[in-house]
């Protein structure tokens, strides 16, 4: 009965140590050095944004296929307001999961280092 006793201590005492990497449990480090307009902006606004504000009729009248109609949006508020989901804006992407606060992130800092086309 000792040996079933310390056995079964033994294996609840192991089973509670671990070790655990950050990014496993925080995920992905999110690198935001070196935000760009074209490695880290345009690649999101294609696969998120482009399908409804591109082309000749955009979604709510708000063009994003190019960096001109991006800018605009940057600067004055509805681009992040939209992706960050903040009060007073629709949220964006719609129908589709929010973008991760890495992503939202990268915009926050390329808007606030003037939208830069870089």
């Amino acid at each position: 009965m000792k040996t079933i006793l310390i056995a079964i201590t033994a294996i609840v005492l192991l089973s509670s140590c671990y070790y655990d990497k950050e990014e496993n449990l925080y995920g992905a480090t999110c690198d935001t050095g070196a935000v760009t307009y074209n490695a880290s902006i345009v690649p999101v606004l294609a696969s998120n944004c482009i399908s409804c504000h591109g082309g000749a009729f955009p979604s709510g009248n708000i063009k994003l296929d190019t960096y001109t109609d991006v800018r605009t949006a940057a600067l004055n508020g509805k681009l992040y307001g939209s992706i960050a989901h903040s009060s007073g804006f629709i949220a964006m992407p719609q129908n589709a999961a929010p973008l991760s606060n890495c992503t939202i992130s990268k915009f926050r800092i390329w808007i606030n280092n003037g939208a830069p086309n870089n």
